[in-house]
């Protein structure tokens, strides 16, 4: 951590884990760390209680819970009192769970339980050298008859490009912290507090002229929304989460006029920003950690619909593009949905449509928003028609139904804005919904699509 423990909790219990009150970039935080290599950081009965002890303490002071673990599992001389002691550090990080921010760090190795661990934090670092899965190697050939690497079944690069539990990399242990802390300053320390104000020189009102050359004139090019993201937020600055993973869906945090937002937006340069499974899980449980820390939400839309394919059907495509409308469905941040290119069909809607209940649509001149796009329109409403007859019927379905100007008609857009204009009419909607609040319905939990 970047300062030395302030009061160190259960500090006369032994273990391979201490859990104290720390400060993390100025900010502080309740600390667990793992500090014994004694049969490789095995997790014993009290070292669970510990890390318990500490998610308690964390809910009760409401602050920010970091763990920074290296373990090979639950200690196996202990038995059944070990798991017990992992069962009581799980539930207590549930717990935490939308109240604090969960930060996590694995080093070395994270093992059975403390993987699990791992998969209950908002966020989760690795280092090169770390990894983490359920069951090992020898398990999974034992029981499919394959051989897998320790890499290559539950190495950093896995789980930063195929699971999705590694959302940043950390170049080494001593770079855990400061990743996390970078992290944390987009964040409040408690769900029931505002995220901070993070200072900047960049004007509010700066014009975004680049913007207009940013989008390539023909519709099937690609481009780099890391670039647009950069133009919007104050002095150029995003931290993108997950970024191997579903790279089709690029989900970052930023600042605009030092708000701090989460950011959701399609990235045309991978599989032309069409959204499958990975990508709507991607994006559901990000929508999901910013409602939960009152962030509010900047959705950039360019995206021609849904991936299609039977596996993606066959294992559950409409579920998780379930999941993806409804974590926006229950979002009560404020909520600024822009769209820039393509908006298509049930991608369109599930991207933070204004029937999703988004505060404020906005669109460029250059927005596509329909059903489909020309071509596969006309091939449904022009199957009998001759191939000029079709270019005809295209160009005239593009100049009348994809524009953003229907959709403003209808009350779908709120406004249509200059490329120019973008970084100024978001920073001046933003300030105008900082003060936006929503009753929520009382019930215990919802049930939706995971």
């Amino acid at each position: 951590m970047v300062a030395s423990a302030e009061v160190t909790i259960r500090v006369h219990v032994p273990g391979s884990v201490a859990a104290s009150l720390e400060q993390l970039d100025g900010r502080p935080v309740i600390s667990v760390r793992s500090v014994s290599d004694y049969h490789r950081g095995a997790l014993t009965r009290a070292d669970g209680e510990t890390i318990a002890a500490a998610a308690h303490t964390a809910l009760h002071e409401r602050l920010p819970l970091v763990v920074i673990l290296s373990s090979s599992g639950s200690e196996v001389a202990e038995g059944i009192e070990a798991l017990h002691g992992w069962g009581r550090a799980a539930a207590a990080l549930a717990a935490c769970s939308g109240s604090v921010p969960v930060l996590a760090g694995v080093t070395g190795a994270a093992i059975s339980g403390p993987a699990l661990l791992l998969g209950l934090a908002d966020v989760a670092v690795m280092t090169p050298d770390a990894f983490a899965y359920v069951s090992g190697p020898d398990a999974v050939e034992a029981f499919t008859g394959v051989r897998v690497g320790l890499r290559e079944l539950g190495g950093t690069t896995r789980h930063a490009t195929a699971s999705g539990l590694c959302a940043l990399v950390a170049p080494t242990a001593e770079d855990v912290p400061e990743l996390l802390g970078n992290v944390l300053r987009y964040l409040p320390d408690h769900a029931d507090a505002e995220p901070p104000h993070l200072d900047t020189d960049d004007p509010a009102g700066r014009p975004t002229p680049q913007l207009r050359d940013l989008i390539p004139a023909a519709a099937s090019a690609s481009y780099d929304v890391r670039d647009v993201i950069a133009v919007l937020a104050d002095d150029g600055d995003m931290l993108e989460l997950r970024a191997g993973w579903a790279p089709q869906l690029v989900t970052a945090l930023a600042s605009v006029a030092g708000m701090p937002v989460g950011v959701v937006a399609n990235q045309p340069r991978a599989l032309a920003g069409t959204l499958d499974i990975q990508a709507s899980q991607k994006a559901a449980r990000f929508v999901r950690f910013c409602d939960a820390f009152n962030l509010p939400i900047v959705t950039l839309v360019d995206t021609p619909g849904f991936l299609p394919g039977k596996d993606l059907e066959w294992r559950g495509m409409i579920r998780h593009g379930a999941e993806l409308a409804f974590a926006y469905a229950e979002a009560s941040v404020p909520r600024v949905c822009l769209v820039m290119r393509k908006a298509y069909g049930g991608a369109y809607i599930v991207m933070d449509s204004k029937g999703m209940g988004n505060d404020v649509c906005l669109a460029w001149p250059s927005a596509e928003i329909a059903v489909m796009g020309a071509q596969g329109a006309v091939q449904i409403l022009g199957r009998t028609a001759a191939p000029d007859e079709r270019k005809e019927m295209e160009e005239d379905y593009a100049a009348e139904l994809l524009t953003p100007w229907v959709a403003a008609e209808r009350g779908f857009v709120d406004e249509v804005v200059d490329p120019d204009d973008s970084r100024r009419t978001l920073a001046r909607t933003l300030t105008a919904l900082v003060t936006r609040r929503e009753r929520l319905i009382a019930r215990k939990h919802d049930s939706g699509p995971m």
